[in-house]
């Protein structure tokens, strides 16, 4: 077994034993990544110099006892999080050769904890995307089957994972892009509750549901990660100031008894692919056998959770977007006439498709005469969306559903339908709009041999039980192994 491919635990007990230098798991994750890079495109950037003087730094000191941070553990960020003096590129032409002058405050965290920052994965523009198609310099593939996207917007982050070439990794979540990557992939994937991480450094798409989570190879490597990450940063108005609870303590509690919710929404012509809901299935017999109480549950308003999300969505983008103006930073455009033309050709020529797409759109339920029609009646149905929860949550420990409706497709099959490509997200982006947190966990291969994933869903700042429940479930059910095709 490959260094790369162990666990959290059992890395840092090789550490302890001094069985293990961090160089050489730092060496043995390096060979990795340079052996399938080639074929997957997973990085935007690496930083292994810095890494390695990280390692010898490491080598020289002892590991803390009781450790549950990511000591001498290879990680890797989205490349939509600041690295100090590394670029920070959101997948776009626009911001191809700008370097961030600051670190995010996940990067200052997992430096703090001695990680090993491995550098940051390609992404959709400006996590704009349900496939990472839409970026301006590769195609990620996924390594279960490299005729197949790796979900996005998170694809890289996802695959990486899934790959060997990282223990763990962050992505974030605007309506399901870190769990959908983790599904395609076969990987966990877990957004947070919002505000529980801080997005400071993180460069936004749409600001009150974007969040900074994990993802994993296993339940707990994603909780280890997410203990290293969760806490009030001074600098983001939006994070939540109160304790963080030790994520890893309770994984292995008795979850019998714990009702879980079945939202009829998700399970009646949603159009769920057949080896989709046969892995559900055995999914639901494994939770049975562990005790769990299955109750039939509804949210009347999910039908409108897409058309909610792709107008606050594309508006909150439209006003985050506007600072990519070609004067202070990122592309400009040469040989302007006046500073209209400047705007208009710079971020013609630095923006991709897709994001034009959503900036006009945003621009358009904002103006004068369809803000009421369409914006604000919106938000109106975002606070009905979050009370279907709210009702939810008073009868049931938590909700299952599909992650997606299916697994991976093929490159190019969905590019020329963006609405197609947007249901993509129908089961994940009312967990977003209602702002509580979402964990997606493989639960089987289909008939295609490729991942599928379930989503659990859990009330605001339960992310000890979400992940507690997730890893008994893992233990349970039936083994999954990826086949690799790198």
């Amino acid at each position: 077994m490959s260094l790369s491919s162990k666990t959290i635990k059992e890395l840092q007990s090789l550490y302890r034993s001094k069985a293990v230098s961090v160089e050489e798991v730092l060496k043995d994750t390096i060979a990795r990544i340079e052996k399938t890079q080639p074929t997957l495109n997973t990085f935007a950037f690496t930083c292994f110099e810095e890494a390695l003087k990280k390692a010898k730094t490491l080598d020289q000191q002892r590991i803390p006892d009781n450790q549950t941070s990511l000591w001498g553990i290879p990680v890797a960020l989205k490349d939509n999080m600041c690295l100090k003096n590394y670029p920070v590129t959101c997948g776009s032409k626009i911001l191809e050769n700008f370097k961030s002058p600051y670190d995010s405050t996940v990067a200052v965290k997992l430096k703090d904890a001695n990680a090993l920052i491995m550098g940051g994965c390609h992404m959709d523009e400006f996590a704009m995307g349900s496939s990472c198609e839409n970026n301006a310099f590769v195609k990620v593939k996924n390594p279960v089957d490299l005729q197949r996207v790796p979900g996005g917007s998170s694809g890289g982050s996802a695959a990486a994972v899934a790959a060997n070439q990282v223990l763990v990794s962050l992505g974030s979540d605007t309506g399901g892009s870190i769990r959908q990557p983790a599904s395609f992939c076969g990987v966990v994937g877990l957004k947070p509750t919002y505000g529980l991480v801080s997005r400071f450094g993180l460069v936004a798409f749409a600001s009150s549901l974007d969040q900074i989570g994990p993802l994993g190879r296993s339940v707990e490597d994603t909780a280890h990660l997410l203990q290293v990450i969760a806490g009030h940063e001074r600098q983001d108005s939006t994070s939540y100031n109160a304790p963080v609870p030790d994520y890893t303590k309770n994984l292995g509690k008795d979850i019998r008894g714990l009702k879980i919710g079945l939202p009829k929404e998700y399970f009646t012509g949603s159009g769920i692919e057949k080896g989709t809901a046969e892995c559900i299935e055995k999914a639901k017999k494994t939770f049975s056998e562990l005790g769990v109480e299955w109750v039939d549950i509804s949210l009347p308003h999910t039908e409108y959770a897409i058309a909610t999300y792709y107008i606050l969505a594309t508006a909150e983008a439209s006003s985050n977007l506007s600072r990519f103006d070609g004067v202070r930073y990122g592309h400009r455009a040469k040989d302007v006439k006046n500073l209209k033309d400047l705007y208009v050709r710079s971020r013609s020529e630095g923006f991709g498709m897709e994001v034009k797409r959503r900036i006009i759109t945003g621009t358009f339920v904002l103006s004068s005469g369809y803000y009421d029609a369409y914006y604000l009646k919106a938000q109106k149905v975002r606070t009905l969306l979050k009370q279907d929860f709210d009702k939810a949550f008073k009868v049931v420990d938590m909700i299952l559903t599909p992650t997606s409706p299916g697994t991976a497709f093929k490159f190019d099959e969905k590019v020329m339908d963006p609405v197609s490509m947007y249901l993509s997200d129908i089961f994940t982006v009312s967990v977003n709009l209602a702002g509580i947190p979402g964990i997606s966990i493989p639960c089987g291969l289909d008939d295609k041999e490729l991942p599928v994933g379930i989503q659990l869903i859990a009330p605001s700042l339960s992310e000890e039980l979400l992940l507690n429940v997730s890893h008994q479930f893992e233990k349970a059910h039936p083994k999954i192994h990826l086949p690799l095709k790198v």
